[in-house]
């Protein structure tokens, strides 16, 4: 069923309708996203649950519609602001991954609409329901899975100002608990604590001094506590808590309930209506409940993962591809570890400016390589290689998300060896995955961001000098550049890793191999393209989004269009592996020798 989103109508039609039989109002949001049914209706507007019908695996998403239902103007501003609230605190804070990412927001028909990640699985509320109250074991388990997302929460400077059962939901792939609604959460600024603002949040569970409209980071703490002893008590919190002694007398309501008294102490203190005598930050709950019934302490949050130096081999050789020089260079890495034994070794990438582009006299260069223009780039850490087929597959076992991956699409097969036959929209769920898994925001890497990590400081054609040799990369050796020899053709991926010199950042592999998909949609030129080293979104070429659809047009139309690509591959020649050759593929299809390496932002800007 289609759910139409027109206030007055609703009417539900049935599956393939553009526009409402009813009221012929337009179905699809955007051209891409459509509603199957309502979730809820609170104050401000509709929940529906939806469909991303934009992706092939058509995804269930959440879409949220501001319709408010109070009146005056004042009221009607608050509320539109408090919805757009809500759209930068999901960017900000959805790359956590028990926190819903924010897919989309914009404006249709005159109304603001978000689109976030659904959430598959039962709230507490649900849970409670099902199963009846929760038991000492269940809320220390719930305190050590909450207070870490709760960290990063307040770590960004956030207060979510509505933490309840309803807004926290098991997920039923891993039975983590996920922390949603942040259309009550405010942003902290230096001296917004000190001033009176709006009251919001569900009164039950609502602090004090929030009901002042004075939220505080313990106001959450307050939340969280008195959620807790809704669960262990199925009693409503305004039972909980007699006025005429100002106490809380949940323990009355346990029916039985065994609680003990290392626990009862951490829910008083959390629940302590005088703000100064409660917890004031999450850390001190969790120096609590570390000596409840851990025999080993953990920390509350993972520890950055440290850097390590590696050492290299970076060669430069001349016009006609003989050694000139090698020297060693230093650089730093991060190791994550997948799990099963397989890691993922990502380099660290300095900051710094460079010219983008080839120049007009370059051998064998391109217009869509032109102008060139200055980028500055910021810090980052991209992978120290292609993403391997190991990887590949111990990423591809974590829990889906929007779509399906083959665990095994490559033509050469090894567990060192370069993923490759995997599509632009693969790869994206891929950086998800990993990205939801580890808490970290792995993707792709801008073009900008790619062909300076490529270069690693140099102006040349090759990273390596004027010239490329197949002792130094895996490309076509039938093929020469410049005055360059010709080579051995291997007519396959090679492991990575194979060529042991590096540039001068870091990186293998940057030269051949297997062609390296960008985040960016294609332009024909960099006319117009932004210096600050960001996905270049405007102005696109990128109309065709399937290869159906590009073949139909083709004929008809010559723009190119699609996902960019770099490196060049084993197949390819000499002049199309240069750091500056850019290529283009429709994002859903697949082929031979395209694949990838992530990027991610440095441990210091990490959740």
């Amino acid at each position: 069923m289609s759910q139409c989103l027109n206030p007055d109508c609703l009417h539900s039609n049935p599956e393939g309708c553009q526009f409402c039989q009813k009221c012929g109002s337009k179905l699809r949001l955007v051209e891409r996203y459509y509603a199957k049914s309502i979730l809820g209706q609170r104050g401000f507007g509709r929940t529906f649950l939806a469909v991303d019908d934009f992706k092939p695996s058509k995804p269930p998403c959440v879409i949220k519609q501001f319709l408010p239902q109070a009146q005056g103007t004042a009221t009607l501003q608050k509320a539109a602001q408090l919805f757009d609230q809500e759209a930068q605190r999901l960017e900000l804070l959805g790359k956590h991954p028990q926190i819903p990412e924010l897919l989309a927001y914009f404006t249709a028909d005159n109304r603001q609409y978000l689109v976030q990640e659904f959430i598959e699985g039962e709230t507490l509320q649900q849970e409670l329901d099902n199963q009846g109250a929760f038991t000492d074991n269940q809320i220390i388990a719930l305190l050590k899975d909450l207070l870490r997302v709760l960290h990063f929460v307040h770590q960004n400077k956030v207060i979510h100002r509505d933490i309840k059962p309803e807004n926290i939901i098991r997920r039923a792939s891993d039975k983590k608990l996920v922390l949603v609604d942040f259309g009550a959460a405010k942003q902290v600024h230096s001296t917004s604590q000190s001033v009176t603002g709006t009251v919001i949040g569900s009164a039950e569970y609502c602090a004090p001094e929030q009901a002042m409209g004075k939220p505080q980071y313990g106001s959450d703490l307050y939340s969280l506590g008195v959620t807790c002893l809704y669960l262990l008590t199925q009693a409503s919190p305004s039972d909980l808590y007699d006025p005429l002694e100002a106490e809380w007398v949940w323990r009355e309501h346990l029916n039985g309930n065994q609680v003990s008294d290392k626990l009862g102490k951490i829910l008083d203190r959390l629940a302590e209506t005088v703000f100064k005598k409660r917890y004031q930050s999450v850390a001190e709950v969790w120096a609590d409940l570390q000596g409840y019934s851990c025999r080993k302490k953990t920390p509350l949050i993972t520890p950055k993962t440290p850097t390590q130096k590696f050492e290299f081999d970076i060669v430069t050789v001349n016009s006609k591809g003989q050694q000139i020089n090698r020297r060693r260079g230093q650089a730093e890495c991060i190791i994550e570890d997948l799990g099963n034994g397989v890691t993922l070794e990502m380099v660290m990438i300095p900051g710094g400016t460079f010219i983008m582009g080839a120049p007009s006299g370059e051998v064998q260069s391109y217009d869509d390589e032109r102008p060139q223009h200055r980028v500055t780039i910021k810090p980052f850490l991209m992978g120290k290689y292609p993403v391997t087929q190991a990887q590949w597959r111990q990423v591809v076992s974590f829990p889906k998300l929007q779509r399906d991956l083959s665990p095994d699409p490559s033509r050469f097969k090894g567990l060192n060896l370069p993923v490759e036959k995997v599509s632009w929209y693969d790869v994206v769920e891929w950086c998800a995955r990993l990205s939801k898994r580890i808490g970290k925001p792995y993707r792709l890497p801008s073009e900008a961001e790619w062909e300076y990590a490529a270069r690693a400081g140099t102006t040349s054609p090759f990273h390596v000098g004027d010239t490329l040799t197949t002792d130094l990369a895996n490309y076509n050796g039938d093929y020469t550049y410049g005055s360059g020899p010709k080579g051995a053709y291997r007519q396959k991926t090679t492991p990575v890793g194979q060529f042991q010199q590096a540039n001068a950042f870091g990186l293998y592999d940057i030269h051949g191999n297997v062609w390296e998909w960008c985040a960016d949609p294609w332009h024909d030129s960099y006319k117009g393209a932004p210096s600050d080293g960001g996905v270049w979104d405007a102005g696109n070429d990128n109309r065709y989004q399937n290869y159906i659809e590009y073949l139909v047009n083709f004929l008809s139309n010559t723009n190119r269009r699609g996902r960019v690509l770099r490196g060049g591959s084993w197949n390819n020649n000499p002049g199309i592996c240069r750091c500056a050759f850019r290529d283009w593929f429709v994002p859903d299809f697949l082929v031979n020798s395209l694949g990838f390496r992530v990027a991610c932002a440095p441990p210091t800007l990490s959740p």
